[in-house]
């Protein structure tokens, strides 16, 4: 969970490995998972091994009509209930309901997101992407926390990004008040504070033996790239001047398959007893950012985003800011 916890092990996967190739051994009847998102992109990959593999599976979504729509071809035990992370009410009640019809709860993947869209504000006026993709997560996780205590091995999975080393958490303005908005940072910010959260919460389910991780699941076209326009996405090298997917893309994306892997590693993996709170890419543990490396930009973790102190200031943080809702 510290700096030095971020060590690669041989886990014997890779960067396109796939949710079934992950999953392959490991039996999950008679689990219950919660995964956030789980009606579109790497949610719905996420959602369909989990069900493939004999867990029964909650999806809370915004849109019953979408979901339903998407999750008809899934087959296995999957039930929807309405929660949107913009809403604390909503997250209260889907919490509310979820811990009076169950007694234990095995796996929480806080998957939803957004990414790099403008200027909005949520909750008590939080910047909206810190406040959908940490602050919503953060309220759910600590509402069902009893459940994870009463699970034996209970894992957490947050949903971070490379897109972390775009910025650490802007301490002293998180919710850009007296700072001009820039999405990217934004962005960056939210994605640090996924990982920081990680890190915090596997200290908070340690006495339970429960654990918790941060992932990124690598670059994927799903429909988190909603808010950006197709210029961009060509200045960014993702797309070619066509509009199709660049050679980098091809040659560097995941598919959404691809891109649960990791996710279902960390949320299940026997590697990972006893390695709390780490940042994970690729199916493994991601290592320290290596400037030298002509990679760094794509793979490892950057210090700030694996920091215990860090992590404790923006726990301290996020309860003052849930209580003031």
């Amino acid at each position: 969970m510290a700096i030095s916890d971020q060590q690669q092990i041989d886990s014997g996967f890779h960067a396109k490995s796939t949710a079934s190739e992950v999953l392959a051994d490991i039996d999950l009847a008679g689990k219950t998972a919660i995964v956030t998102g789980g009606y579109s992109g790497i949610g719905l990959e996420t959602v369909r091994a989990l069900a493939d593999k004999g867990a029964s599976v909650i999806v809370p979504v915004r849109s019953e009509a979408k979901a339903q729509e998407n999750l008809s071809a899934l087959s296995g035990d999957i039930k929807t209930a309405p929660m949107d992370l913009a809403d604390l009410s909503s997250v209260k009640a889907f919490a509310q309901s979820v811990t009076s019809d169950l007694s234990q709860l095995h796996l929480l993947i806080n998957n939803a997101g957004i990414m790099a869209c403008p200027e909005a504000r949520v909750g008590q006026g939080w910047e909206s992407q810190f406040g959908i993709c940490h602050m919503g997560h953060f309220a759910l996780t600590k509402a069902l926390f009893r459940l994870l205590e009463a699970t034996p091995g209970a894992r957490t999975v947050a949903l971070s990004s490379t897109a972390h080393r775009m910025s650490d958490v802007q301490w002293d303005d998180i919710q850009f008040e007296s700072t001009e908005y820039e999405k990217w940072r934004a962005y960056g910010q939210a994605k640090t504070a996924n990982a920081l959260f990680a890190n915090a919460l596997s200290r908070r389910l340690k006495p339970a033996g429960g654990h918790a991780f941060s992932v990124h699941p690598g670059g994927i076209f799903t429909p988190l790239q909603r808010h950006l326009p197709k210029e961009e996405m060509i200045v960014l090298g993702w797309l070619g001047e066509d509009g199709e997917p660049s050679e980098m893309a091809k040659a560097g994306f995941k598919t959404p398959e691809q891109g649960a892997s990791t996710t279902l590693w960390a949320a299940t993996s026997p590697q990972l007893e006893g390695v709390a709170g780490v940042y994970c890419e690729d199916a493994n543990v991601a290592a320290i950012t290596d400037p030298e490396n002509p990679m760094a930009r794509f793979v490892g973790v950057d210090p700030h985003a694996c920091d215990d102190d860090n992590a404790e200031r923006l726990w301290d943080i996020s309860e003052r800011l849930l209580a003031d809702a």
